[in-house]
């Protein structure tokens, strides 16, 4: 699974760019009987829901044409938490 996750990574990390956004993580992990294919993103200033909703219909139709992952899967595009800086 880990090089099926580099792949996706490494195929959405570009397009992402173009907007500024950058890629912090992928996963694949199981909640209960549903699987998560979680991408977390991360722009300076942080990003807020518009931009998590464009970032997704970039991520989207790239994920589709990989066609790297057999098991039914929900994809969560979500951004990083930002902590208190001290």
């Amino acid at each position: 699974m880990e090089s099926r996750l580099e792949t996706i990574k490494l195929s959405i990390e570009e397009p992402l760019k173009k907007v500024n956004i950058v890629v912090d993580s992928i996963s694949f992990e199981k909640e209960g009987k549903y699987n998560f294919l979680r991408i977390v993103l991360d722009k300076i200033n942080g990003i807020d829901l518009d931009t998590i909703v464009m970032a997704t219909n970039l991520i989207n139709p790239i994920i589709d044409e990989l066609d790297l992952i057999e098991e039914e899967y929900i994809l969560d595009v979500l951004s990083k938490e930002r902590g208190n800086e001290e």
